[in-house]
């Protein structure tokens, strides 16, 4: 299952704000909250009196709490990792462990009597996860979750993300990255320039960092890592679809009502035998098989083109194109519209059978 997920800084914002957070989120069904303990400064007494009362208003609201921890947190609240009832005291779901001990301590944790999940951190690129399995971990206590990146030109390098991210999901671990709000301006760390796990998000709407994420097929969770998103971006990403892809695209205003049902309401699947060029989506040119398709804008083709070829073509008629690169129009090819300039990058995500969809961008 794939969700939607926020972060809250008990120490950093006050406590009804969070919980107003907390349940404008649920409102859109987000089902998991990350929170801080690292940056956490005071009484060990008032942390669990703050903490507590925040992750049981979530709990409250079905969102699994996950609490990001290090060794030295370990040593500050005088906790060891043979006994995490710390944790279950405070109501976590499960411990996210910011860096690691040395692999057998990880292990152990994984068959806590507390039943807490062990999230680990992906971002590093080392053999953590292989070598705390080779302590003979439980599994299926075993979580993934990358950093995030307060500091311009930090975050993940996108090969790096990849390679990391799947070393987890072939094991069928659940995966978590971060995405930034670019409305919201309170994290863990008094640097804000935006909160994200790969570094080529940091300026994209916050919808398109989520979708990216998704197409993917590496991340499960998708969680804002800073407060206090505005409600209209949880709007926006309670509405997208996580598992199958959904490009915001502006069509023509003089396109016929046939090839605006095309592009909006077809089911569509680039074909398995892939072309450089075009993404192409074919089951159209069946259904409306007999009608006959007019050129009216014929204009040299641009990467993010939305096609529907004309009559002219023949068989196929009616078939759906998305242009991969320029190319020359050759008059029997109408350009019906376009995929958002900001979404032209998730075109690489398409793979061979890969199912898509349109929405109108909004204005």
């Amino acid at each position: 299952m794939r969700r939607l997920g926020i972060s809250v800084y008990p120490n950093h914002s006050k406590l009804e704000e969070i919980k107003e957070y907390i349940e404008l989120a649920a409102k859109y069904n987000f089902k998991r909250v990350f929170t801080c303990l690292l940056s956490v400064e005071g009484d060990k007494e008032q942390i669990v009196k703050e903490f507590t009362e925040v992750i049981s208003f979530a709990k409250n609201k079905e969102m699994e709490v996950i609490a990001d921890v290090n060794p030295k947190i370990f040593n500050e609240l005088e906790i060891s990792y043979n006994d995490l009832t710390f944790f279950k005291n405070i109501g976590a779901d499960g411990i996210r462990l910011d860096m690691g001990f040395t692999g057998n301590e990880e292990s152990i944790m994984t068959f806590n009597p507390q039943d807490l999940k062990i999230e680990l951190n992906i971002s590093s690129g080392t053999k953590y996860l292989e070598n705390i399995l080779s302590y003979q971990a439980n599994a299926d206590y075993l979580m993934g979750c990358h950093n995030f990146y307060p500091h311009r030109y930090t975050g993940l390098n996108y090969e790096h993300f990849i390679t990391t991210s799947k070393q987890y999901k072939e094991r069928g671990i659940t995966t978590a990255a971060f995405i930034n709000s670019p409305s919201a301006h309170i994290g863990p760390w008094p640097v804000d320039e935006g909160l994200c796990t790969l570094e080529q998000h940091r300026e994209l709407p916050i919808e398109v960092q989520a979708k990216h994420l998704w197409a993917t097929e590496v991340i499960d969770d998708v969680i804002i890592a800073n407060a206090f998103a505005a409600e209209g971006e949880l709007k926006a990403l309670s509405e997208i679809d996580p598992y199958q892809l959904t490009l915001n695209c502006e069509l023509r205003g003089d396109i016929p009502s046939i090839e605006k049902k095309i592009v909006l309401e077809e089911f569509h699947f680039n074909r398995g035998d892939v072309s450089d060029y075009v993404i192409r989506s074919t089951q159209s040119r069946v259904k409306y098989k007999g009608h006959e398709f007019k050129p009216f804008n014929t204009p040299d083709i641009k990467r993010g083109d939305i096609i529907v070829e004309t009559s002219l073509y023949a068989h196929y008629a009616g078939e759906l194109q998305i242009a991969l690169q320029p190319m020359k129009n050759s008059g029997k090819t109408n350009i019906v519209g376009r995929v958002a300039e900001e979404e032209l990058f998730l075109l690489n995500q398409i793979k061979p059978w890969q199912k898509f969809k349109f929405n109108l961008k909004k204005k």
